[in-house]
């Protein structure tokens, strides 16, 4: 294993540079246009040659070591997040990677520029695919959903739009590596449990405007039924169980047009999470029934739309050991770490661990909290130089010793969906658009709430 972490070693000034430029340049989701760029020239100038995926960001390239064995697939994410608070923001979009994604990407150059080596290559078996998706983070949720209305995606999160692109089709095992939330395990490299899922919503609540002093009698609250609901959403809370990880939040993105009129149009952001699919699906529609039945009983009318988000990130046992043995040998022993805790933040790279076995590692480096103002690379070296360390080290464990560790771990493994196709059954199941709440003529009123 130290031959190739020092061959790892020597592209060090070749990922500090490519960190350096995307956190300068930072891009949200679906419009990774330069990042995108940037990434696939060094790829190219390295002799790489790439599939890009059609009409949006992101691609791959496929390395046939000439044995058969299985196909690993690496990942790594091109977005950034938008925070005008973030001293180093984009001044005209508020772009910035204060969640670290920007590191993925230098370290994926590390990884293929490392696996140029014959000195590697010619110990493995298989197939390597290194992939650079769009689109984790879960925000511009009105620009993506114009996309989806448009034909370009289907998804408005990359790697569910690249699973259905039949992309990851020849894959047998997936992982990517992270910045830790974690700046206290500073020098270590991680791994957990798992993450939760998520369903983004979007609610209409519609009443009826009036003049809100003079004739409040003759409008119909459309945000006191929002508040209502919210209030009636939080009375579930007790009902959830507790190692289902369900979390519900919500932000009022229109309250009404003017401080003198019944508000008649009040808009609602908010996810639904859980830590498996089964529980997500049940509480977003306990979740949809009392928002539905509350805005009713106050007179005004509901439209929700459900957007299926990321699955419920499982992490694979025994690829697991296997990372942790690669991280031992990087760190050192005591300077790696299991964290036996559940996430309750989101990835999409749920979606992968639901049809092939995955784990979604960390490095650390970082200072400040995750998505905040203060979030900065401070360790450059541990970010980048030890997460390449930590993939390219996990790549050859799988797949030399003719693919022995690789086997066990895909011999030893259950998928939540047999197949991509019902794995997109699955995801279309989550999804609605349509008014949950409607005023007959007959003075009746139908509730209709499921997906």
């Amino acid at each position: 294993m130290k031959k190739v972490f020092d061959i790892v070693e020597k592209y060090e000034k070749l990922m500090l540079d490519a960190e350096k430029w995307i956190w300068e340049n930072p891009e949200p989701g679906y419009k990774e246009f330069k990042t995108n760029k940037y990434i696939a020239d060094v790829f190219e100038n390295m002799g790489y040659k790439l599939t890009y995926a059609k009409d949006i960001t992101g691609f791959y390239t496929v390395i046939d070591t000439g044995r058969p064995g299985p196909t690993v697939l690496v990942l790594a994410e091109l977005d950034s997040l938008i925070n005008f608070n973030h001293p180093d923001c984009d001044k005209q979009t508020g772009a910035i990677h204060n969640c670290g994604h920007h590191v993925q990407c230098a370290v994926m150059l590390g990884v293929a520029a490392s696996l140029k080596h014959k000195e590697i290559l010619d110990d493995l078996c298989g197939k390597i695919k290194l992939c650079l998706v769009p689109a984790e983070e879960g925000i511009e949720a009105g620009y993506r959903k114009e996309l989806v209305k448009k034909g370009v995606i289907k998804f408005t999160s990359g790697k569910p739009e690249f699973i259905s692109r039949r992309y990851f089709d020849d894959v047998d095992i997936a992982f990517m590596i992270h910045m830790s939330p974690k700046p206290q395990e500073e020098g270590k490299l991680l791994l957990t449990k798992g993450h939760n899922g998520v369903i983004r919503k979007h609610i209409t609540i519609k009443g009826k405007a009036a003049h809100a002093g003079g004739h409040p009698e003759d409008g119909i609250n459309a945000l006191n039924a929002a508040n209502l609901a919210l209030l009636a959403v939080n009375s579930l809370r007790e009902t959830f169980v507790e190692k289902d990880y369900v979390r519900f939040h919500s932000i009022i993105t229109k309250g009404g047009d003017a401080v003198n009129a019944v508000p008649d149009n009040v808009q609602i952001e908010a996810y639904v999470r859980a830590a498996n699919p089964a529980s997500m699906k049940k509480a977003n529609n306990e979740i949809n029934r009392v928002i539905s039945a509350t805005v009713a009983a106050i007179g005004a009318t509901a439209h929700i739309v459900d957007l299926p988000g990321s699955e419920p990130l499982i992490e694979d046992e025994n690829l697991r050991k296997v990372a942790l043995d690669v991280f031992e040998n990087i760190v050192g022993k005591g300077n790696y770490k299991y964290l036996d805790d559940w996430l309750a933040s989101s990835t999409d790279m749920g979606d992968v661990s639901t049809l092939f076995p995955s784990i979604h590692m960390y490095t650390t480096g970082a200072i400040g909290v995750s998505h905040g103002k203060d979030y900065f690379i401070e360790n450059h070296y541990n970010a980048c130089v030890n997460g390449a360390k930590a993939e390219v080290g996990l790549i050859y464990s799988l797949l030399s010793n003719n693919a022995k560790n690789a086997t066990n771990v895909i011999n030893n493994f259950t998928p939540i969906f047999k197949n991509v196709d019902e794995y997109l059954a699955h995801k279309k199941s989550l999804s609605m658009d349509k008014q949950t709440v409607v005023f007959n003529s007959d003075g009746t009123i139908t509730i209709d709430y499921k997906n």
